[in-house]
């Protein structure tokens, strides 16, 4: 744990360990990522950014997350998982997560992030850019 995030962790998270219901896991290794996520009820995202919204819609885990940063372009609400406002609406959303399909999460994630459609992706815009590169410049004359 950086030393910056000691003292969030001392006053914060440790109070919360004594729960029963709350396991603290630690760090986890690229290794051990897929299966964590895959048994996953859902993953609960606090971040403006993160490719563990993706990594989890990969291994069909739905995600919660607050409606901040690149959030609304990653998240597909009520289809890879809930977009909330607040922490009442993160509550409401985990009581929701049975609507979801973790199979059609899986799907939304091929169909648009996956490594070949990423690739396609940016085939598509290099083109797009190449062909407006070849088109005549149209100058305006000030007449006068």
């Amino acid at each position: 744990m950086d030393k910056v995030d000691q003292e969030y962790f001392k006053t914060t998270i440790e109070p919360l360990l004594a729960d029963a219901n709350v396991e603290f896991i630690g760090d986890i290794n690229e290794a051990q990522k897929p299966e964590f996520l895959s048994g996953a009820k859902a993953l609960l995202w606090n971040e403006p950014f993160g490719l563990v919204m993706i990594e989890a819609m990969a291994c069909g885990t739905p995600v919660i997350a607050f409606n901040r940063g690149s959030v609304p372009e990653v998240i597909d609400h009520g289809v890879t998982g809930f977009i909330c406002e607040d922490v009442p609406g993160a509550v409401g959303a985990l009581h929701r997560i049975g609507e979801l399909n973790r199979t059609k999460i899986r799907a939304q994630f091929e169909r648009r992030f996956s490594s070949t459609m990423m690739a396609q992706n940016y085939v598509d815009s290099y083109t797009a850019m190449l062909q407006a590169a070849k088109r005549p410049v149209l100058r305006q004359v000030a007449v006068g």
